[in-house]
């Protein structure tokens, strides 16, 4: 991380627009920069231009029949997530169809397709490094529309889509479909390997109040990144922090997230996505029950807190328990976390309802 981390800390966060530099951000669902490819429309809601070069992060959305084609990334660790709808999934030799809060990850080198089985299907997707995304723009036409159409208005050739992506090391080799196999798939894996993930499986942490989730741990992608599932109960505020070496960024799947980001509150709903790049003071805390919110952490320095935090569980909803943290903050801070309490817990703004 370049960027003055200090002079962070005062700077309101951009409302509904990419920044074009790594300061904080909040994007509504639906905002940042839209692009339709071969009938797939692209909601880029992070760059590398906005993340300091970390990742960069986008919706992927169509109807029943729309296709992102084989394609493989030479350099960047790829992450999708399920939104809406269904998808199969065609990831080296294996397929899955994927429904809402499935996963899978993509390392380096590996071939991955997709078909939208659904006529609303969304997936998240962030890749680390950023840049990848720097194919849409090339190829995709700026949409101002907030849906997919109905049909592709223009599609795009082999060799267009070789052209435009041999500078960023993405190929598209012509791969065989197999089947999909009806799987249940559990685990992580050990290691930098391609992988499925059903929703509620991987490495699970409670708190009592909360369940929180590995969906990727750092040895799965290099130390590029963890992605962390967190689903719970309304919440009370977590001290006021910021970290040095790591970025973290919050979208809310389902429920409601209060959001502290430098002193402002920003209450996130479904689709939601707050981008606090370090030296951004930040809290949350859960303001509907049931709430589900997934934590992206790049670098993957923080990784072990939500080890310290959680007991090891096998249960896969939160058992809507008071928080009964293993390690207080003064002891997290002192461990080698990247945590810097600045505060503690802010009061609650007034809303309706809140």
């Amino acid at each position: 991380m370049t960027h003055d981390v200090e002079a962070v800390h005062d700077l309101a966060p951009v409302v509904d627009r990419l920044p074009g530099e790594p300061v904080p951000y909040y994007l509504a669902s639906g905002e940042g920069r839209r692009y339709e490819l071969d009938g797939v429309l692209w909601t880029v809601i992070a760059r590398a231009a906005d993340t300091g070069g970390l990742f960069d992060a986008a919706y992927v959305s169509g109807g029943r029949g729309a296709e992102v084609p084989w394609h493989a990334h030479a350099v960047e660790q790829r992450s999708f997530y399920v939104f809406d709808g269904s998808v199969q999934v065609w990831l080296g030799e294996r397929s899955r169809v994927l429904t809402r809060g499935d996963s899978l990850h993509v390392p380096p080198g590996t071939p991955l397709a997709l078909r939208m089985l659904a006529h609303v299907t969304r997936l998240l997707t962030w890749a680390a490094p950023g840049g990848s995304l720097e194919l849409v723009e090339r190829l995709g036409t700026p949409v101002r529309r907030h849906v997919h159409s109905g049909r592709a208005e223009a599609t795009t050739s082999a060799p267009q889509r070789a052209e435009a992506g041999a500078p960023l090391g993405i190929t598209f080799p012509d791969a065989a479909r197999t089947d999909a196999l009806d799987e249940w798939d559990a685990e992580l894996p050990q290691g930098v390997r391609p992988y499925f993930l059903r929703l509620g499986e991987g490495d699970r942490r409670e708190t009592g109040e909360s369940l929180n989730t590995y969906l990727t741990r750092g040895a799965n992608t290099g130390g590029r990144y963890f992605a962390i599932d967190t689903l719970g109960s309304r919440s009370e505020y977590f001290v006021r922090h910021f970290h040095r070496l790591h970025t973290e960024n919050f979208l809310c799947v389902s429920g409601r997230v209060r959001l502290h980001v430098n002193g402002r509150e920003v209450l996130l709903t479904e689709g939601d996505f707050v981008h606090a790049p370090a030296g951004t003071i930040h809290t949350f805390a859960f303001e509907a029950h049931n709430t589900r919110m997934l934590g992206i952490l790049t670098p993957d320095v923080f990784e072990p807190f939500f080890d310290l935090t959680g007991r090891p569980t096998e249960l896969h909803v939160h058992p809507e328990l008071p928080a009964d943290l293993a390690v207080d903050p003064a002891r997290l801070a002192a461990t080698d976390l990247d945590l810097v309490v600045v505060g503690p817990p802010p009061a609650r703004g007034r809303t309706i309802g809140g």
